[in-house]
């Protein structure tokens, strides 16, 4: 309740004085306010000097938004408040306004509204982490005191922070320094063993905060000397592990006592080596170092700092004081050897380094040889001539010598500098290894930078060292452990993306043993190029593919698989391989296509693709050419025996509709008979006989036609025989018979009569002196047309032999002999006689046919044309 009188009365207060001030009708308070940003802010507006609104007619805007009347608290009739939260970090406006609408408010709309700007910002948060130091200027404390601090905090451009350093000497002298930034300067007399106390005030708008107080009881604390002055290194030759170190304080004791660190590190290295404080925490000027490598150049610093405990700051360290330390006597070398196959046996190269310790310049090496087949030494220096600057070299090649097979030799090596001779290293070496086996479970791994070697010790009392070789192309590297060591790092300059070879040797009190060995990177890289494809083997459905492994300075690790991929138009395979193949056989293909294929090879780290390879399987499978020649040959083969076993089986068939059996035209007088006078069988007289002489032609093919005829032989005498006479042989009338023509028409009366195409055709068939036989006439009736030599005689010599290529049962004359034939015939056939017409000639032809020899037979073929043969029997004289 008073809380609501106070607040009434501070609008009533707040109403009067801006009724007298400010014409407007609406006031806002608080004016020109700042605010902190995530916080709420509440403001009042006041309505005066007017009636005309009241609080329920007004409202707030927030630049340009409306906000809503959640956030309004109502005080009265002429008062409304508002709270809003503070976000963002730019100034804004908050504007009340009336949002009645008469024509008084639009008239004086000006003087209903009235707005407050608000400036945001942070409060200011406590400084941390204050540090002060006073700095050493010449010979005395600087008068300049310096401090920083960390600020956390945020601000805003409108409501910026000061920080002010206070600086308070004893109880009542302050010093102090505004900034706004987070560090500061006081000038004052540096108070020297003086108590003091630092602190920082960070202040805003919004308030005021304060850093924690630094007190301390000696201003001394605050102190930062310069490094020490004039350090020098001293080498005394009869303390090579040593060097003495002397430097000048650089500040007066009056001021402060100091204590010193001295740091110191090899030549080329960037590690530093510390003098433990409990050496140097006393005001001294000196220090000598030991426990040094001899023949070693080493840099040498020293700092400062004020004696009290966890007082003050160190100085910075000093510049380099560099030195070298005396010579001393060697440590022994590392002696090693490597084979090579020689002309006359193996070769073995005995090779060292310089002791990793050589205290000195290695002015030679001593050197002795004993051979296992006569037992005595062979002693040899080998000098060696280096530089004082020029580096070490990795690797000595100290000799070469031939070994037998089973051969021992033991060489001995010692390292001479200017001060003497070191220990002997002695090794056992035969032309193989000699031992019971290598070691077990070897494993060599990467490590920060490192390669570790790994393995399972041997148990044998003879067992002196280890020696582990690590070998990248020609370069051959090793060093040698305690045979209590199962685990070491190679130490040794070693290269990333290289493959190197690491064998461990056991060596024994009298000889080396077998090896282990395994490959190993110290750092794993995708590969240089790809895998070249060398050959490819196409086939029908399948192509073998050959490619080169990558070579080792390429590879830059371990390939783990391969994978080629192989495709034939937009169709893309791939198949995977492990990392031993160098060969594959791309199956299922097709054939007489192209294709493209390329082969990618993979590590841990990486892929490279080879160029890509083309091939084009082949358009036929191998043996199938082959097999459709054959099989093309076989049938052609089958076809062809077909045929021949068809003409052997059909030969009658092919021979009767290729070759049909003709009468032979050689034998025919159808050129001298006459058609209108037929011939009739007659019996000739005996004496017509006389002087005949008839060539006898072919009996045997009469007698075999005349057996083949006598089956047709059933028609009538009758149909036989015609009324009409022939004319004989060159018209004589002696062999002349009355016979009828034999047509179809006395079989089938109806069918016209083919007298008119009848051909009669008659040949001497039987000589005169044929084993005493009588000659006999053939004649027969044929409707078959005349061959054009008959029907023009003058073309027989011409072109008529060509229808007398085939008689299949009797030679055909030549044209020469039926010319002679004729003309014979035509003189000898008056000597016949005319035969009786009551003579029946089928008796006669049959009694004579019965007589004749057997195989004999007519000149001709039956014929089918409507005639049968007829045979005329000799006369009787």
């Amino acid at each position: 309740m008073c809380v609501r009188v106070l607040q009434l009365f501070g609008l009533a207060c707040l109403a009067s004085v801006l009724r007298a001030e400010n014409m407007n009708y609406l006031v806002t308070a608080p004016q020109s306010p700042v605010v902190e940003i995530g916080a709420n802010f509440t403001a009042t507006c006041v309505i005066t000097n007017t009636t005309e609104v009241t609080a329920d007619d007004l409202h707030w805007n927030l630049s340009r938004t409306t906000l809503p009347r959640e956030l309004y608290t109502k005080i009265n009739t002429s008062a409304l408040n508002v709270t809003v939260p503070i976000v963002g970090e730019k100034p804004e406006w908050l504007f009340c306004a009336s949002k009645k609408d008469s024509l008084y408010v639009t008239l004086n709309k000006s003087r209903f509204i009235h707005g407050i700007w608000l400036k945001k910002g942070y409060r200011p948060e406590k400084p941390e982490n204050l540090s002060c130091i006073a700095l050493q200027e010449g010979d005395h404390i600087s008068s300049t005191f310096s401090c920083k601090w960390q600020t956390a905090g945020r601000q805003t451009p409108y409501v910026p922070t000061t920080y002010t350093l206070m600086v308070k000497v004893l109880k009542d002298e302050m010093y102090n320094a505004s900034t706004t930034k987070n560090s500061a300067d006081v000038l004052m007399v540096f108070p020297s063993h003086m108590s003091l106390e630092v602190w920082v005030q960070a202040h805003n708008l919004l308030g005021t905060v304060e850093s924690e107080h630094l007190k301390v009881d000696d201003a001394n604390y605050f102190v930062k000397t310069n490094p020490p002055l004039n350090v020098q290194l001293i080498r005394e030759e009869i303390f090579p592990t040593s060097l003495l170190v002397n430097w000048s304080h650089p500040i007066a004791p009056q001021y402060l006592h100091l204590k010193y660190q001295i740091r110191f590190c090899p030549r080329g290295s960037h590690n530093w080596s510390y003098v433990p404080l409990s050496d140097t925490d006393q005001h001294t000027r000196s220090f000598r170092l030991q426990s040094l490598q001899p023949y070693t150049d080493y840099f040498i610093q020293v700092s400062c700092k004020h004696t009290k405990k966890d007082y003050g700051y160190w100085s910075d360290w000093s510049a380099n004081a560099t030195m070298r330390t005396p010579e001393d006597l060697p440590e022994r070398p590392s002696l090693w050897k490597t084979t090579a196959d020689g002309v006359n046996g193996q070769e073995v190269l005995i090779i060292c380094k310089d002791p990793i310790l050589a205290n000195g310049r290695i002015t030679s090496f001593e050197m002795r040889i004993q051979h296992s087949h006569n037992g005595s030494w062979e002693n040899e220096r080998i000098p060696v001539n280096r530089s004082i600057s020029a580096p070490r070299p990795e690797v000595t090649l100290l000799k070469r010598i031939s070994l037998a097979d089973k051969q021992l030799v033991k060489v001995c090596l010692a390292a001479s500098n200017s001060v003497g001779m070191s220990p002997e290293r002695c090794l056992f070496i035969s032309a193989k290894p000699l031992g019971n086996g290598p070691v077990e479970d070897l494993s060599v791994s990467p490590h920060q930078g490192q390669l570790f070697v790994k393995w399972k010790p041997i148990s044998d009392r003879s067992l002196t060292e280890y020696v582990i070789e690590w070998v990248s192309g020609e370069q051959i590297n090793w060093q040698m452990v305690k045979k209590s060591t199962n685990l070491t790092a190679i130490k040794g300059p070693l290269e990333p993306f290289v493959c190197y070879r690491v064998s461990v040797y056991p060596i024994y009190a009298t000889r080396i043993g077998k090896p282990a060995s395994t490959e190993a990177f110290l750092e794993q890289g995708a590969p240089l190029e790809g895998p070249s494809i060398n050959k490819s083997y196409t086939g029908y459905d399948h192509a073998e593919l050959v490619w080169d492994a990558i070579p080792l300075h390429q590879r830059r690790g371990f390939i783990t698989n391969y994978t080629i991929f192989y495709k034939s138009g937009k169709n893309t395979h791939a198949i995977t391989l492990p990392p031993n193949s160098t060969s594959y056989t791309l199956k299922p293909l097709l054939g007489d296509t192209k294709y493209d294929v390329w082969i990618k090879a993979s590590t841990i780290r990486g892929s490279k693709n080879s160029s890509s390879h083309s091939f084009t399987t082949l358009k036929y499978a191998p043996g199938r050419v082959e097999g459709i020649v054959v099989g093309v040959s076989l049938g052609f083969l089958f076809l062809v025996l077909m045929a021949i076993l068809l003409c052997i089986y059909k030969k009658d068939v092919i021979e009767q509709n290729l070759w049909p059996q003709v009468p032979n035209p050689g034998k025919s007088t159808i050129g001298n008979w006459s058609p209108d006078n037929p011939l009739r069988a007659e019996t000739p007289s005996e004496d017509c006989l006389s002087g005949m002489t008839v060539h006898v032609e072919g009996v045997r093919d009469i007698k075999q036609g005349l057996e083949e005829d006598k089956t047709s032989l059933s028609l009538k005498k009758d149909k036989y025989l015609s009324e009409e006479h022939s004319s004989g042989i060159g018209g004589s009338s002696c062999m002349s018979s009355p016979r009828q023509s034999v047509s179809s028409s006395d079989e089938d009366p109806e069918m016209p009569d083919n007298t008119a195409n009848t051909v009669q055709y008659s040949v001497v068939v039987g000589p005169s002196d044929y084993k005493g036989q009588t000659p006999v006439f053939s004649r027969s009736e044929s409707t078959q047309p005349l061959l054009d030599s008959e029907e023009n005689p003058d073309m027989l010599g011409s072109g008529g032999s060509r229808h007398f290529q085939r008689f299949p049962r009797q030679s055909s004359l030549s044209e020469t002999n039926q010319e002679t034939h004729f003309k014979q015939l035509e003189l000898e056939q008056q000597d016949f006689c005319s035969i009786k017409e009551d003579t029946e000639w089928t008796l006669a032809s049959e009694t004579q046919l019965a007589d004749a020899e057997p195989g004999s037979a007519s000149s001709y073929m039956p014929q089918g044309g409507g005639y049968r043969p007829h045979v005329t029997g000799p006369c009787s004289t």
